[in-house]
């Protein structure tokens, strides 16, 4: 099941599965190296919960709350955790 990136807890771990948006925000975002397929760690987040630091293709990335919400991830491990329970 993917979730918006924003919905991830502290250093939880997801895959990229879809980029959202549009225009010159959706080829920020891919330009930045969020592409489908990509393993993404959350570092730590603000007081506010507002920005997120990301660990993604060997790099801390800071995103807004809003930014992290065009972006859907699958929780890492997903479904190795739905074979072992079958």
């Amino acid at each position: 099941m993917n979730i918006p990136l924003s919905d991830l807890k502290r250093t939880q771990e997801g895959i990229i599965r879809k980029v959202g948006g549009s225009g010159q925000l959706r080829r920020r975002l891919i330009d930045m190296g969020l592409t489908s397929g990509v393993p993404i760690r959350v570092v730590r987040m603000a007081p506010m919960g507002d920005p997120i630091e990301y660990a993604v293709r060997g790099y801390n990335l800071s995103l807004r709350k809003y930014e992290a919400e065009l972006i859907q991830v699958e929780l890492e491990g997903e479904n190795d955790d739905a074979s072992n329970h079958g």
